[in-house]
C-alpha cells in the first residue's frame, strides 16, 4: 500500500515558507561559522541549496532561522543555534545537497521532525551548521498487512501513521514515546528512543534502513542491497557486518527510509497502576518488577512515575509549594493525595486472550500485594487524568500532555532529560535518588523524575525543569546538568541519551577507546565532517 503525502509547507509551520523566500537570500547576521568555513563560503553554499530545493526551501538570516533556533534544553551563550536550513523533498536532493557541503567543507546537521523536546529540537550540537531539514520527506512507502510492516521516510509522524492505519481498516497499532502526534519514528528510533507497548524498544523493532552515506552514496542495510529484497523488512541481519547500529546516535549517513514491526491490535488490553505511598518504596517496586518483565509477564516498557514528576504535567510549583527551596516529598505527598496519587505510580499493560491476561493479572497482583502495593484498574481510576495518560500511551495512542512540565516553573519553558541507565535492582535506585536530589537542591532545582523498567535495566529519567526566560537560572541549569552528567558518571551511572548541549560530556563518560573508534568510523566514512560534528561526541 501507499502512502498519500501530507502538505509540505504546513509541516514547516504557518507562513514559514513565505518568510523563508524572503529572508532566506541573505545569510545570518552575526553567526558563528563553523571552523575553516568563512561567510563567503556558507553564502555560496546557500545559493547552490537554493538552486536544488528552490528559494522556499532555504533559510539563512536569524528571522527566517526562528522555528530552527528554539529549545527548551540550556544554552547561555547561544552557541548551539544554526546558521542556515534546508528542506529537501527526496533522495536526490539530499545527495545533491551533500555534494554541496562537501564543496564548501559546510557542516550539515539532519534532523526529522525537529520535535526532540528536552534535547534540543533542531539546534545543533556545535557552531556553524545548517539544518538538514528532512520534514517535506514524509511518504508512507509500504504497509504488509500480513507481516505487520512499515516502510516510511523521516518525516513521516505517528499521527500520519495512526491516521493511515485508521483509513485502510488496518488492525495494527503503533508505538509511540510521550509527544507522538508531533514526532516520528525515524527520529525517535536513531535517538534510541522508547515507547510503551511491548513493542516500546524502537530500535528492536527496527529492520532495514537506507542511508545516504555522506559522499552520496546510497546503503540499504540488511536485505535491502539484495536484488528484488522482499526480505528487507522482514530480516533485520542481512550477511556480514550488522550496520543498522552504527547510524543510531551517530553522525555517520543520513537515514531516509527506515522499515518498521508494527504490533497486531490484541483481544484484550488491560491497563493497571501501582500505587505506592513511600520515596522509599521505589527499591521494592524495582524489585518486584524485574522477574515480571524478564519472564514476560509483563510485556511493556514499565514506567514508576514519581508523585512530581506527575503532577508537573498537569500543574504548576506554586500550586504545590510557594518556598524557592527544592519542593520537600512531605509538600508533594500531600498534594499527590489529594489528586488520587501514590508517591511512586506504577503503570503496567496486559495483552492478550482473557486467559492470558486474567492469568497475568493474578501473578501480578501476588507480587505486589507482598509489598503493599495498591493495584488499581481503570474502572476504579475513572476519569484520573495521569492514569488515562498512561492508559493511552500503553496502547499506542497520541498524546501531548507531557509537554506541561516544561511549564512547572512558569511560561520559560525549560526541559533539560537526564537519563542515566542502571541494571535493574532495588539496590541501584535510593542512591541516584539522593545523588540527584542534592546535586539539584544545590543548583535550586525540584527533583522530578521517574524510572522506567525495561527488560533488565533501569533509566532513571530526570525532568530538569527550570525557567529559560531567566538567563541567570538557565545558566544555573546548564551547570546543573553538567554536574548530573559527571557526578553520576563517577558513580558507573551514565546517559543513555543527551541533548546537544552535553553531547561531548556525556561521550567522555564512556572513555578514550571508545571514542577513538567513533572517530575512526567518522573519518572513514566523512573525511570531509559534513554530517553533524559533535552529534554523541564525534567530531
Amino acid at each position: 500500500m501507499s502512502g498519500a503525502t501530507i502538505d509540505r509547507r504546513g509541516l514547516l509551520g504557518a507562513g514559514v515558507a513565505a518568510t523563508i523566500g524572503i529572508a532566506g537570500q541573505a545569510m545570518a547576521q552575526g553567526a558563528v561559522l563553523a571552523p575553516g568555513v568563512s561567510k563567503a563560503d556558507l553564502a555560496a553554499a546557500l545559493k547552490a541549496m537554493r538552486a536544488v530545493v528552490g528559494d522556499a526551501w532555504v533559510a539563512g538570516d536569524a528571522e527566517s532561522l526562528r522555528p530552527w533556533s528554539k529549545s527548551y534544553t540550556p544554552d547561555p551563550t547561544g552557541r548551539h543555534a544554526p546558521v542556515g536550513a534546508v528542506a529537501p523533498d527526496n533522495v536526490e536532493q539530499v545527495q545533491a545537497i551533500l555534494k554541496i557541503a562537501n564543496q564548501y567543507r559546510q557542516p550539515l546537521w539532519p534532523v526529522s521532525t525537529g520535535k526532540n523536546m528536552g534535547y534540543g529540537s533542531t539546534t545543533t550540537a556545535a557552531p556553524g551548521q545548517i539544518i538538514l531539514d528532512l520534514k517535506r520527506m514524509n511518504r508512507i512507502l509500504s504497509v504488509d498487512t500480513e507481516l505487520c510492516t512499515a516502510l516510511v521516510e523521516p518525516g513521516v509522524t505517528y499521527q500520519q501513521m495512526r491516521d493511515y492505519l485508521d483509513e485502510h481498516n488496518i488492525p495494527l497499532w503503533i508505538d509511540v514515546p510521550t509527544v507522538g502526534p508531533i514526532v516520528g519514528p525515524v527520529g525517535n528510533t536513531l535517538d534510541r528512543g522508547v515507547g510503551y507497548t511491548p513493542y516500546g524498544e524502537h530500535f528492536m523493532v527496527q529492520c532495514g534502513m537506507e542511508v545516504v552515506m555522506a559522499n552520496g552514496d546510497i546503503l540499504k542495510t540488511g536485505m535491502g542491497s539484495t536484488k528484488n529484497p522482499s526480505a528487507w523488512q522482514a530480516f533485520k541481519w542481512g550477511y556480514g557486518p550488522y550496520l543498522d547500529g552504527i547510524f543510531t546516535q551517530s553522525n555517520f549517513g543520513v537515514v531516509t527510509k527506515m522499515g518498521l514491526w508494527l504490533m497486531p491490535a490484541p483481544p484484550v488490553y488491560k491497563p493497571l497502576v501501582v500505587r505506592h505511598k513511600k520515596m522509599e518504596d521505589v527499591a521494592r517496586i524495582t524489585d518486584a518488577m524485574r522477574p515480571l518483565r524478564i519472564a514476560g509477564i509483563v510485556p511493556n516498557v514499565v514506567l514508576m512515575m514519581g508523585a512530581a514528576y506527575q503532577l508537573a504535567m498537569f500543574h504548576r510549583r506554586g500550586e504545590v509549594t510557594t518556598k524557592p527551596a527544592q519542593v520537600s516529598d512531605e509538600e508533594i505527598a500531600q498534594f499527590a493525595a489529594q489528586h488520587d496519587l501514590g508517591m511512586w505510580n506504577t503503570y503496567i499493560a496486559l495483552y492478550g486472550t482473557p486467559a492470558q491476561v486474567a492469568e497475568s493479572e493474578r501473578i501480578i497482583r501476588g507480587a505486589f500485594a507482598a509489598i503493599d502495593g495498591d493495584v488499581m484498574t481503570q474502572e476504579q481510576m475513572k476519569d484520573n487524568p495521569w492514569f488515562h495518560h498512561h492508559a493511552t500511551l500503553m496502547r499506542g495512542g497520541l498524546s501531548l500532555e507531557e509537554v506541561g512540565l516544561a511549564r512547572w516553573k512558569g511560561a520559560g519553558g525549560g526541559l533539560a532529560w537526564f537519563a542515566p541507565v542502571a541494571p535493574a535492582k532495588g539496590s541501584e535506585t535510593q542512591g541516584q535518588i539522593d545523588l540527584a536530589k542534592q546535586i539539584l537542591a544545590r543548583h535550586g532545582f525540584d527533583y522530578t523524575a521517574a524510572f522506567a523498567v525495561g527488560m533488565r535495566e533501569l533509566h532513571h529519567i530526570i525532568a530538569l525543569l527550570y525557567d529559560k526566560s531567566d538567563p541567570a537560572e538557565e545558566k544555573r541549569a546548564d551547570d546543573c546538568y553538567r554536574e548530573l552528567v559527571t557526578g553520576f558518571g563517577d558513580r558507573g551511572w551514565c546517559s543513555y541519551r543527551t541533548g546537544v548541549h552535553a553531547m561531548d560530556l556525556v561521550a567522555a563518560q564512556y572513555g578514550d577507546t571508545n571514542r577513538a573508534v567513533n572517530a575512526a568510523i567518522k573519518q572513514a566514512l566523512d573525511p570531509n565532517h559534513i554530517l553533524a560534528p559533535g552529534k554523541s561526541g564525534i567530531a
